[in-house]
Formats: C-alpha cells, sequence, structure tokens
C-alpha cells in the first residue's frame, strides 16, 4: 500500500512540473503573439484590438492558468492542509476577480466596434463555464469552510473534484474556439502569426491535460 502511495505522489508531483511547463510556454507564446503582432493589451485604449488583447490574456492567465494552480496546489505547496485549503481558495478568487475583467474587456470591444454580444459558440461555453465555476466555489466554500461532519465532507468531495475537473476542460475548450474566431475577426494572412496561435493552443491544452492527469494521480495518495 505505501509502494503504491508513492508510486501515485511521483507521478503526481512529475505531472504538476511538466503542467507549469506548458503552462509557462503557453503564457510566453501569448505574450509573444500579443506584444509583438497584435500591439500590445489596454483595457482603456482607443484602439479596440487592444482591449480585445485584454481578454484572451487575462481568461488563460488570469482564470485557465490560476484555477490549474489552484487544483494542483495540494502538490505544489508543503504545507499544513488548512494552508493549502486558503491558497486553493484564494487562487480560485484569483480566477474568478481575473476572469471578470477579462470578459469584460470582450463586452467592451464589442461595443467599440457596435458588435452583438453572446453570437458565438465559444461565448456561450465560455459565459457557461465562468458562471458554473462561480457555483463550484461557492459550493466548495460551504461545503469544506462552514463547519460541516467529516462524512458530509467526504461524500461530496469525489463530485467536487469531478466537477472541478470538468470545468477545467471546458474552460479549455473556451480557450480553443476563441483562438479560431480570432482568425475570424483578425482575418489573418501572415502564417508567422498563424502557427504562433496555434502553438499557443496547443500548449494550452497540454497544459489543461497535464493538471488533469497531475490531480488523478494525487487523489490515490
Amino acid at each position: 500500500m505505501d509502494f503504491d502511495r508513492e508510486w501515485y505522489r511521483e507521478r503526481a508531483t512529475r505531472m504538476t512540473v511538466v503542467a507549469h511547463i506548458f503552462g509557462i510556454l503557453a503564457l510566453i507564446l501569448m505574450l509573444v503573439w500579443l506584444l509583438h503582432y497584435r500591439g500590445g493589451l489596454d483595457l482603456d485604449s482607443d484602439n479596440p484590438y487592444r482591449i480585445l488583447n485584454v481578454h484572451p490574456f487575462l481568461m488563460f492567465f488570469g482564470f485557465i492558468f490560476f484555477a490549474g494552480e489552484a487544483m494542483m496546489v495540494y502538490k505544489t505547496v508543503i504545507a499544513d492542509t488548512r494552508v493549502q485549503k486558503m491558497i486553493h481558495m484564494m487562487m480560485h478568487v484569483a480566477a474568478i476577480t481575473l476572469g471578470i475583467v477579462g470578459i469584460y474587456a470582450a463586452f467592451k470591444y464589442h461595443s467599440k466596434q457596435n458588435l452583438t454580444n453572446m453570437y458565438s459558440l465559444h461565448s456561450w461555453i465560455g459565459l457557461s463555464t465562468f458562471i458554473l465555476y462561480g457555483f463550484q466555489w461557492l459550493f466548495g466554500f460551504v461545503t469544506y469552510w462552514v463547519p460541516r461532519p467529516q462524512s458530509t465532507r467526504a461524500l461530496f468531495s469525489p463530485w467536487h473534484v469531478c466537477f472541478g475537473r470538468a470545468l477545467l476542460y471546458m474552460a479549455i475548450c473556451t480557450a480553443e474556439t476563441g483562438l479560431m474566431e480570432i482568425f475570424t475577426i483578425l482575418k489573418l494572412v501572415d502564417n508567422h502569426e498563424a502557427r504562433l496561435i496555434n502553438f499557443t493552443g496547443l500548449a494550452i491544452l497540454l497544459f489543461g491535460i497535464t493538471v488533469d492527469l497531475s490531480v488523478a494521480f494525487a487523489r490515490h495518495v
């Protein structure tokens, strides 16, 4: 039994390291894309495209990356369980807060360009994911921070983890459809920029997969 737990612990740790590599790689690629090809990020800019650039940056780094970190915190932070839970909760708060700003940037861009809101599959999946994510956080807070019988927490724990992993994949799906939508909005003709976006999307996908594997292995520790 101890051997099995050690085996899973080692795999979870390795997957956590790999997840960080893909997450940082995706962040670097996205910054190169937005700063080099798209002219930077500015939520208060008169240029609507610089406002739009805030959206993919915050929805990945602010929302998906922090959400993934929150899920892996039990492997990346060596501390008392209550400290781990606090960091887990606060990272989710950071993801929600930055996600709100990222969503606001998309609506502001639409307003600047006189575009209809919530017309695409990307926006439908994205907003649904974000709302469910908020409910997931609220459920976790009520279940694990408000005094409850240990048996109740144990009963809901698998469901909490399962929905968290499902929401991660929904967020990844939203990011991938969003990057594809960028091609339509910007009418990209530069093959170098197109490849950069594709590699960014691939890195985001691999980040999500390795985060999920890390959580899956950690469940057996």
